[in-house]
């Protein structure tokens, strides 16, 4: 694209750097070459760049409390004394609605998402899936009836949707280069966070006379938090160039907000290097169509379709490789090898969600010196090997429930090294900025439909194939995710998002 292109911004030099278009895109054609990663520096201060994090991560802790407090709620609600209520006796259908309600409103938020995410931009999409979990909280925990509360379970998980959507797309596009990988998946290690207050939560209110209120109102104040916290920070500065330069409005002051979001984002350290990347995103936006409107059927063209088929693919492998069912049969698995003290279903996903904590841990604390391809790879391995494990203990080695602990933990472990933290990871880092809310709302729509549908094929499964022959099948679905792994996913440590779009896709 020339200078004298009707379809670039109508600003012929930056501001204060007085760098033309023409030469800032001539610039960036030796930014790539060789490999070579020459971006200006991304200096930052740690608590400037951990608080943009810690805010929108709140969204998938309050996830995984929801995930966590509802097995407790479920039990409380049932209980003809401690219920508190005169609709106690609930049917296997209530009970589902119940603990699936936030699923269903999540994949409604998905489909949200694509419309209203560009619109709203990260931050505002942010504050308003905290609004939406504070009220569906609230309407939950006070409900009168079974209704109301159903209703306030999709509300809820409405705010989840867009809350799993907004959040790594934010995280992704303000945090520095170097930590971004560690950042991104710091989000699953909330989520498990989360899970194990919930479940915390709910074995100290679980003997209170109308404890689930209580389980399910503790949201409200993280809900409030997170909310405060997402009004306080700034707009994602890629968001905002983007919108400048699409409506072709105002770029130089939008330029000067974005760099004062910048610097608020890295505080001191970043100097005089954030115009220069500002003024880098920029000139990515000018040398192609990234200035222009997208439509929806380019989220199925070219770069956007490549990144949906990495993304969308390494997510619905994330789910069909049988993790839902893997953590139905925990309680079952363990009490079996004789852990009597851990067949109580709390305890087990207290101690499962232990391990999930410690191997999610070390993930985060690797991925952005290994890489992403090396974490999945050899996680993915390991979930191949647990899962032919289980099926071996339940087809013809039912006499060696050790095998099936083993097989159980390495499961749990290996997931959480490399499709919990990485598929997030991936998915927020791989779409181009202009598609980047589209594409990303895809993803999770594909997370969570995908995990719906394990959840609910399993049962009939599990029936007219058995529990070994099942656990085979999902081996064999993560031996073919093993080699669209390897064939497929791309490395993307160490390169910017601008530089993800010019090399990768």
């Amino acid at each position: 694209m020339n200078s004298s292109d009707p379809e670039r911004p109508q600003l012929s030099f930056f501001p204060k750097t007085g760098k033309s278009f023409d030469e800032i895109d001539n610039a960036r054609e030796p930014l790539l070459q060789d490999g070579a990663i020459n971006h200006p520096r991304d200096n930052y201060s740690v608590l400037s760049a951990i608080l943009p994090f810690v805010f929108p991560a709140l969204g998938g802790l309050l996830y995984g409390y929801d995930i966590g407090a509802t097995s407790g709620a479920t039990i409380s609600l049932q209980s003809a004394k401690l219920s508190g209520i005169t609709w106690y006796n609930l049917s296997s259908v209530e009970v589902g609605l119940i603990v699936s309600g936030s699923l269903y409103g999540a994949l409604i938020g998905s489909i949200m998402a694509f419309s209203i995410a560009d619109f709203l931009g990260r931050r505002r999409e942010l504050i308003l899936s905290s609004l939406l979990y504070l009220v569906g909280a609230l309407v939950t925990a006070l409900a009168p009836n079974f209704p109301i509360m159903v209703i306030g379970r999709f509300g809820f998980g409405i705010a989840i949707g867009l809350a799993m959507h907004a959040a790594p797309m934010y995280i992704a596009e303000t945090a520095p280069t170097q930590i971004r990988g560690r950042l991104i998946s710091m989000k699953e290690l909330f989520i498990v966070l989360g899970m194990l207050l919930g479940y915390a939560v709910g074995s100290l209110e679980i003997g209170i006379v109308a404890g689930w209120r209580y389980m399910f109102a503790t949201s409200v104040p993280i809900s409030l938090i997170m909310g405060v916290g997402m009004w306080w920070l700034p707009p994602s500065p890629r968001w905002l160039l983007l919108c400048a330069v699409q409506k072709n409005e105002n770029i130089q002051g939008t330029r000067e907000t974005a760099i004062h979001c910048l610097c608020r984002l890295r505080g001191e350290a970043i100097g005089e290097s954030a115009a220069e990347q500002v003024d880098e995103i920029l000139a990515d936006l000018s040398y192609s169509d990234e200035g222009k409107e997208a439509s929806i059927w380019e989220v199925f063209q070219g770069k956007c379709l490549k990144a949906l088929m990495i993304g969308g693919g390494l997510v619905l492998f994330q789910q069909i490789t049988g993790q839902p069912s893997v953590l139905y049969y925990a309680a079952t698995i363990l009490k079996s090898a004789g852990f009597s003290a851990a067949s109580d279903a709390t305890k087990v996903s207290v101690l499962l969600g232990l391990l999930k904590l410690i191997m999610t841990g070390v993930a985060v604390l690797v991925v952005d010196k290994l890489g992403r391809r090396p974490l999945l790879l050899g996680g993915v391995s390991g979930i191949v090997i647990s899962l032919f494990l289980l099926a071996s203990y339940y087809t013809f080695l039912d006499n060696a429930p050790v095998l099936a602990v083993v097989a159980l933990l390495l499961y749990v472990g290996c997931y959480q090294l490399s499709f919990g933290p990485i598929g997030w990871l991936m998915i927020s880092e791989i779409f181009p900025l202009r598609l980047r809310g589209r594409g990303l709302s895809i993803a999770v729509l594909v997370n969570f439909a995908s995990n719906a549908l394990v959840t609910f094929a399993f049962s009939p499964l599990q029936t007219l194939l058995g529990t070994g022959v099942l656990f085979a099948v999902f081996g064999v679905i993560a031996v073919l995710s093993l080699v669209f792994i390897y064939f497929i996913i791309p490395e993307t440590k160490g390169l910017t998002l601008e530089e993800i779009e010019a090399k990768i896709l």
